[in-house]
């Protein structure tokens, strides 16, 4: 019940409120300056000075909004610029988060053109109305103010005419009353002479005559007082006052239109800036871990396979002899891979070290092999099948040019009037040569691809290499051209077929083997020795057999090798296992020196110290190191 009461009221009330603002709407509309202020020309004239000058204020403050939004949208640019991905980032544009950040950067440029946009509406459409309204105002005010004020002045003139007139009365009216006594006390007095009394009455009658004209006069300039003044407190000042009424109104009516206005010009744009919130924030939700945790493996993957268990070897069901000579075999090894590096003193890379690349093969822009043989086997692949796309897209799209020559020349050759079919000979000439240089590369991506796809993964694996080694499976060759075989002769492949520096240059290791190089003495040109030749090949080294100069090679390398200087420290960035002969794995964080920088073919040598035999040099992926040159 006190609830329906309270309802009951709170209505009543609203509805009163909304009477009396009614009545007060209906009053106002009654009233007006000229019959209610008719008395306060002033202040009026104050008021709508002051209205105007707050019309100007918020010319004003719309001035420096439109600043502000200038300049907003400006860093908002200079913002997306600054943070634009640079060119050498590109290639994380495949992640999910950088695609994110890229489209964030987007609708942050069209927010900042939608801010613009508002200081360019607020510009033409309320600014320039808004100064134009307060001129008009102005000029207008002006010219009631100086009405009125020609209007006060005659009516002050008038009064002032009045005053004279008033005044003028009573001055003849006591002159005359004066001369009207002294005629009386004249024609009462025995002795004064007929002649004077008719004097005293001739100037009675003269200031009577005076009296009353300035009576009329009087009279006359009340009338024309008052006539005046009603029609100035009626008529013509009301109609002054009105004017600066309306002059108010309209000031009062462009404030709000022009506040109106400029939350338009906002609220046009809030459907826009709602979009670009909702495109950030579907920029936020594409991110997805998976998918970018998905393409870094897909990026990074080598395609080599884990190392396998290494075997237990024991030495008591073993023939000693094969465990010499396994051990022998590695011990010479590594002495041809160490005497070779170290001596000669041969600045060029290339010509004592093929296997780790060949001259044909120039760098890309990027720093890259042509074949991209410095990739691991995965990335190499998908490096290549990239190349190969782009080219068959190439070759499509001037496929289709050439194609559209010919048509030209067959239209011109019907109707020589359409055009000379010479000259588009040239153009097809040109359009001939560069499809058939396309297709050549073509051709030669695609035989690299079919050289990366037939390497075996597992085989390539370096620490598969060295377990293999280890368990005496891999061939001992000899200066001689022989070779031990302890296993079946399947093992007698070379297994660093997948090397990182191995692509294309098994043309150098067939041209050795076919006796290309004058120097090898008929021995064997296995990839194994990281030369072509073995260390008898040396200058001075003779033509004996491995056997018989074992003990010797070690004092010879001992004494002759030159150590080389290091050029600096290096850093392993990653773990690295020697999947072929010449290279040395390293562990990741692992301190080395440096001896020999990178030449071209992206790979670096390296040295560190061995407690059981001095120094072991070899060569590592320039990508998986962090250099540190000395000065």
């Amino acid at each position: 019940m006190l609830a329906l009461l309270a309802s009951g009221s709170s209505r009543s009330s609203s509805n009163n409120k909304l009477a009396e603002s009614e009545n007060a709407a209906q009053n106002s509309n009654n009233m007006s300056w000229g019959t209610e202020l008719w008395d306060q020309s002033e202040y009026l004239a104050i008021h709508t000075n002051r209205g105007i000058d707050a019309l100007d204020k918020y010319a004003n403050f719309l001035r420096d909004r439109v600043a502000i939004e200038t300049e907003y949208a400006g860093k908002l640019r200079r913002l997306v610029k600054n943070y634009q991905p640079k060119k050498k980032e590109e290639e994380d544009n495949e992640f999910t988060s950088v695609q994110a950040f890229r489209n964030l950067l987007k609708e942050v440029g069209d927010l900042a053109g939608q801010r613009e946009v508002v200081s360019e509406s607020l510009q033409v459409a309320v600014i320039a109305g808004v100064t134009l309204l307060s001129k008009t105002l102005r000029e207008e005010r002006k010219k009631c103010l100086s009405d009125g004020a020609n209007l006060q002045q005659n009516l002050t003139s008038q009064l002032s005419s009045l005053d004279r007139a008033k005044r003028n009365y009573e001055k003849a009216y006591r002159d005359s009353e004066k001369a009207v006594d002294s005629y009386k006390r004249a024609d009462m007095d025995l002795n004064l002479s007929r002649a004077e009394v008719e004097r005293y009455k001739n100037v009675m009658t003269s200031k009577i005559q005076q009296s009353d004209d300035a009576k009329n006069e009087y009279a006359n300039q009340l009338q024309k007082t008052n006539n005046l003044q009603q029609q100035h407190f009626n008529m013509l000042l009301p109609a002054v006052l009105n004017r600066l009424q309306e002059l108010d109104e309209k000031r009062t009516r462009g404030f709000r239109e022009f506040i109106v206005g400029a939350a338009d010009v906002e609220s046009s744009v809030a459907p826009i800036i709602a979009r670009c919130m909702e495109g950030i924030v579907k920029a936020g939700e594409s991110i997805n871990e998976k998918e970018d945790t998905f393409k870094v493996i897909e990026r990074y993957q080598s395609g080599f396979t884990p190392p396998r268990d290494i075997p237990f070897e024991d030495l008591s069901k073993c023939d000693p002899d094969s465990v010499q000579d396994s051990h022998y075999s590695s011990s010479t090894n590594h002495l041809t891979i160490k005497g070779t590096m170290s001596a000669n003193k041969l600045r060029k890379r290339v010509g004592i070290f093929n296997i780790f690349g060949s001259n044909k093969n120039s760098l890309t822009a990027d720093g890259q092999k042509e074949d991209f043989s410095d990739l691991p086997p995965n990335q190499r692949r998908k490096k290549l099948q990239g190349k190969i796309a782009e080219l068959s897209q190439n070759i499509a799209q001037e496929t289709k040019a050439r194609d559209g020559l010919m048509k030209m020349k067959i239209v011109y050759e019907a109707n020589s009037s359409l055009g000379n079919p010479m000259t588009v000979e040239g153009q097809l000439n040109e359009s001939e040569h560069k499809l058939e240089k396309l297709k050549v590369d073509l051709k030669k991506y695609q035989d690299y691809l079919e050289k990366a796809s037939q390497v075996p993964v597992a085989a390539s694996s370096p620490q598969a290499s060295r377990n293999q080694l280890q368990n005496g499976h891999r061939t001992s060759r000899h200066s001689n051209g022989s070779a031990d075989d302890h296993h079946d002769d399947g093992d007698d492949q070379p297994d660093d077929a997948g090397s990182l520096s191995r692509s294309d240059s098994e043309d150098n290791v067939a041209q050795i083997q076919n006796g290309h190089n004058n120097n090898n003495n008929g021995s064997s040109a296995s990839p194994e020795s990281g030369l072509g030749t073995s260390h008898t090949s040396l200058p001075g080294s003779g033509q004996g057999s491995a056997n018989e100069n074992a003990i010797g090679d070690e004092t010879y390398y001992e004494t002759e090798v030159e150590t080389l200087n290091p050029l600096g420290t290096c850093r392993a960035l990653y773990p690295f296992e020697a999947s072929s002969e010449g290279s040395i794995p390293m562990s990741e964080g692992e301190e080395l020196q440096v001896i020999e920088i990178d030449q071209g073919d992206g790979w670096t040598r390296v040295r560190r110290a061995n407690n059981s035999n001095g120094w072991d040099e070899g060569f590592v992926p320039t990508s998986y190191i962090e250099c540190t040159l000395y000065a």
